[in-house]
């Protein structure tokens, strides 16, 4: 039955709890096998809770009660379990949270349980998921692969069968970029759509969104209906849908106006197999029945990089910081290279020049914007190319252009955390060495519920769930 389980969505397996054909524990126990067995290949999971996971199994309740569950070891953090952050320095301290964060807490009302936490890169500030502190993720269709980050504890884990759902949080990309890698789905929920508190309102500025990878469209709108929503005291919060989630999927789609773009925000081609992608995508959906043309959306082409830069780095420093201060000692010596460069930009940063970079991204999102006033959906690569070799930007490259090429992988993603729009990466093609090459769909502010029904629509005619990597359960 454990083979069986690995190829059942949330979904499936919450349902055979909720009529008694087995337990929540049958599902965490096979969860848990199919971790030990498989992961050594992956090196997904990396703090592993298991009898925690089998004491509480018996007690949830919740729309997902019993579905094994990993939590991405960054932002979110469960109460007497280790938070470190990809750092060596939290791994060396033994750093244990004391305190579940809101958004854990829902997906405990929800009914998952939490059965380890995954690997990511040391403050989450990578699109590839190699650690020195946990050594690399592996990509379950090439294990010589990244799995992309920083969510690739989490993508690889349910690419591979271990899990059906993972936590995930996206700044640059890191939900969707590493979906698009592993061939799952990662949705970016629009901006305050879920909860950060209490520990934070925002986090890293505004480019901060937590949600889960999955591997089908149902699950990923059931589980934005079990923790979408603003909680005490958060700053703003995005606007409420007009129904729930679930019932967007299978629902009409309508003629959508749809837009196509695969040059980078720099002029620059993506690579072949990813043009192909995203033109045989955009002709499915010519072929469903929406209007498809080429996406002109001038702004796009205004950069928008050094601002985000200055948020960034701030931000970095803002950690490393706190994390001085929670541990009593200045840490700034004992980060990777370009965490400890980011953080050195981010301390001569003034308040003057974060306030103006602030002003600068929300301007430029202004100008991005309003072509959704007239345009349903913007169809664009997750990356400008396939998954890239393990150690290409690993933190032991001493390439200089490490960072450049890391800029060119998020040239697609991260714009939509500057704007706080909804996006979503498909699996929608393999090349022709069999690797996953995502397709992201972007919708205006607050419409998750478009992407959701056009998803499921692409979903059905041009099904992946079936598809397996070959490291799987």
């Amino acid at each position: 039955m454990t083979d069986e389980l690995a190829q059942f969505d949330a979904t499936a397996q919450a349902q055979l709890v909720a009529r008694g054909a087995l337990s929540a524990r049958d599902l965490v126990d096979a969860a848990i096998e199919r971790i030990e067995r498989v992961d050594d290949r992956l090196n997904a999971v990396i703090h592993r809770r298991f009898e925690r996971a089998r004491d509480e199994a018996p007690q949830v309740s919740g729309p997902f009660a019993g579905v094994p569950f990993l939590e991405k070891d960054a932002v979110c953090h469960t109460a007497g379990d280790p938070f470190h952050v990809g750092m060596q320095v939290l791994k060396d301290a033994g750093w244990v949270e004391r305190e579940d964060t809101w958004l854990a807490a829902r997906f405990r009302s929800a009914g998952f349980v939490f059965v380890g936490k995954t690997n990511t890169p040391e403050l989450a500030t990578s699109l590839t998921t190699e650690p020195l502190a946990y050594g690399p993720t592996r990509n379950p269709w090439d294990d010589t692969r990244s799995a992309g980050g920083s969510s690739g504890g989490s993508a690889a884990a349910v690419a591979a069968g271990l899990v059906p759902v993972a936590h995930g949080n996206d700044m640059g990309g890191s939900i969707r970029f590493p979906a698009g890698m592993c061939g799952i789905v990662g949705l970016k929920p629009t901006r305050a759509r879920t909860t950060l508190g209490p520990d934070f309102g925002e986090y890293w500025g505004p480019l901060t969104h937590e949600f889960v990878l999955t591997r089908t469209i149902r699950d990923t709108a059931a589980v934005l209906d079990a923790v979408a929503g603003a909680a005490p005291g958060d700053p703003y919060t995005a606007p409420a849908p007009l129904r729930p989630y679930r019932d967007e999927v299978g629902a009409p789609v309508g003629r959508l106006r749809v837009g196509v773009r695969t040059e980078t925000l720099d002029g620059e081609a993506s690579h072949p197999d990813v043009v192909r992608a995203v033109e045989s995508s955009a002709q499915l959906l010519d072929d469903l029945g929406h209007d498809v043309d080429t996406a002109a959306i001038p702004a796009l082409d205004n950069s928008y990089g050094g601002a985000f830069a200055t948020v960034l780095s701030t931000a970095v420093a803002r950690d490393i910081a706190r994390w001085s201060a929670r541990l009593g000692r200045d840490i700034t010596g004992e980060v990777e290279p370009m965490n400890a460069f980011f953080a050195a930009v981010g301390a001569q940063t003034s308040g003057v020049e974060y306030v103006a970079a602030m002003e600068d991204l929300q301007a430029w999102t202004r100008r991005v914007a309003p072509w959704w006033v007239d345009h349903d959906l913007l169809v664009v690569p997750t990356s400008p190319d396939p998954p890239v070799r393990l150690g290409e930007l690993a933190p032991t490259n001493p390439d200089p252009d490490v960072g450049v090429r890391m800029s060119r992988l998020a040239t697609f993603t991260a714009p939509f955390d500057v704007t706080g729009q909804p996006a979503i990466s498909l699996p929608l093609h393999w090349n022709g060495e069999g690797l996953p090459i995502g397709v992201q769909l972007v919708a205006a502010y607050g419409r998750e519920d478009v992407l959701l029904r056009v998803a499921a629509q692409l979903e059905q005619a041009r099904p992946w769930n079936d598809r397996r990597p070959p490291i799987c359960a």
